[in-house]
């Protein structure tokens, strides 16, 4: 799957979340400072979010304590930096243990990265074809087109099969080079086959929909290898997309986490 870049022509419609009574409540966890909820925050106004600020010493909740989701964000470290981010074989051990258990989670790029390897993946820390930073073009694969959290995208893109394709912003450099054992496979690009993928009951995404341009000004700034006004120039061009392709996984995971949890209840 190569190619130059496509326009998705997605059609800019947000499914809604499925209503309930009651409120849904949804742990996200941040490891850095300047990698936030973003644009999820508003996404996900109608429920009850607990942010969990590990790279300031809260500590990762238990299972039992994390609601009726789990969200991990990015961060700056690796899957593997233990030294320098001592929360993360707590946050690796939560995430093996809620893919596992039917709890919805979603983990973005770190949390991918930590996803993958808590699993059974493995992540390569500074992965040779370089960094991948900006806008990417997203390959959907045909087991996408089913899936729970990502169908709703690949519904409304043209094209068919392994041919659909959005794009999405990212920034990173490591990347899961091995799956874990029975993962599914949803999405690649052309320089990096694993941008998204589900495993049990968990979702890792290595892109960032949830980034605004001031996110993506911040993250490029700080990595001070790529051109800054390249990436935000293109995202300028294409934010109504990028924003309306975003808003559909948001409101696709809250469906996921609402509908779990009252099954849950009536089982």
């Amino acid at each position: 799957m190569s190619g130059a870049p496509v326009s998705s022509g997605f059609r800019t419609s947000v499914r809604q979340p499925v209503p309930s009574a009651d409120v849904t409540r949804v742990t996200v966890v941040q490891s850095s400072a300047d990698v936030p909820q973003d644009r999820f925050a508003g996404w996900w106004s109608e429920a009850e979010l607990t942010i969990v600020r590990a790279d300031l010493g809260e500590a990762v909740p238990e299972l039992r304590e994390v609601g009726d989701g789990l969200v991990v964000l990015g961060g700056h470290m690796n899957a593997y930096d233990d030294e320098a981010a001592p929360w993360l074989p707590a946050l690796r051990t939560l995430l093996a243990q809620a893919a596992a258990a039917g709890v919805p989670t979603l983990g973005v790029c770190l949390g991918a990265q930590l996803l993958a390897v808590a699993t059974g993946g493995h992540v390569q820390v500074a992965a040779p074809p370089g960094p991948e930073a900006g806008l990417v073009d997203l390959w959907w694969r045909p087991e996408a087109a089913s899936d729970a959290l990502v169908g709703p995208l690949v519904a409304g893109l043209p094209g068919a099969g392994d041919r659909k394709v959005s794009a999405q912003p990212t920034l990173h450099s490591d990347a899961v080079v091995d799956l874990p054992p029975g993962a599914v496979w949803l999405a690649s690009s052309n320089q990096y086959p694993y941008q998204a993928f589900r495993v049990g009951s968990a979702w890792g995404l290595q892109f960032h929909p949830e980034a605004s341009a001031t996110t993506l000004r911040d993250w490029a700034t700080w990595d001070g290898t790529v051109d800054t006004e390249a990436i935000l120039a293109a995202y300028a061009a294409r934010e109504d997309e990028l924003v309306a392709t975003g808003a559909v996984l948001a409101c696709a995971f809250l469906d996921v986490v609402r509908e779990a949890a009252e099954a849950s209840v009536s089982a």
